[in-house]
């Protein structure tokens, strides 16, 4: 149980700093956007400016996943899950979240793959400005690897909770 509270209160305190910082990142992207209209107005058109943004975005979802989940902002029927017991919602969450955990461990697999793959040959993006892949498919992997962290962490909370410990669902 001491190794349980120990990770659940790393990752979370961990995966909040990152989730803070990457909102941050709509900014970047607004920027960005900015930028292409600009370009586009009274300049040449930026080629690079799109597929930035679209990389920009990628970035902003995935390495902020992990703090979504943590906060519970995540999509459930609160239909039923409200009227339930905090004993049985702690099952249905535990049940879920193994779901979830076996999901992230096949991501995880295909993204490395995928990634090893563009390392190894170079792989850059069909467009005019032909970037290299590697750099977003590394964020990729990263936000999964962070989202199966979290995943991992809230299990613990699961478990905590159906053996009588009060976790809160969050760290504020």
């Amino acid at each position: 149980m001491k190794f349980m509270r120990g990770y659940v209160a790393v990752i979370d305190r961990m995966n909040r700093w990152i989730g803070r910082v990457v909102m941050y990142g709509i900014f970047v992207m607004m920027g960005i956007l900015l930028w292409s209209s600009v370009s586009k107005t009274f300049f040449l058109p930026s080629l690079w400016t799109l597929e930035m943004a679209q990389f920009a975005m990628v970035a902003y979802y995935i390495l902020g996943g992990p703090y979504s989940v943590q906060m519970g902002s995540n999509v459930r029927m609160d239909l039923l899950y409200s009227e339930w017991s905090h004993r049985r919602r702690a099952w249905t969450d535990a049940i879920t979240v193994f779901f979830l955990i076996v999901y992230l461990g096949v991501m995880i697999y295909g993204g490395y793959d995928s990634l090893s793959y563009s390392l190894q040959y170079g792989e850059r993006s069909p467009t005019a400005w032909r970037p290299y892949l590697w750099p977003i498919k590394v964020i990729m992997v990263l936000g999964l690897f962070l989202m199966l962290l979290q995943a991992i962490s809230e299990l613990f909370k699961d478990i905590l909770r159906l053996k009588g410990d009060d976790i809160p669902r969050e760290v504020i």
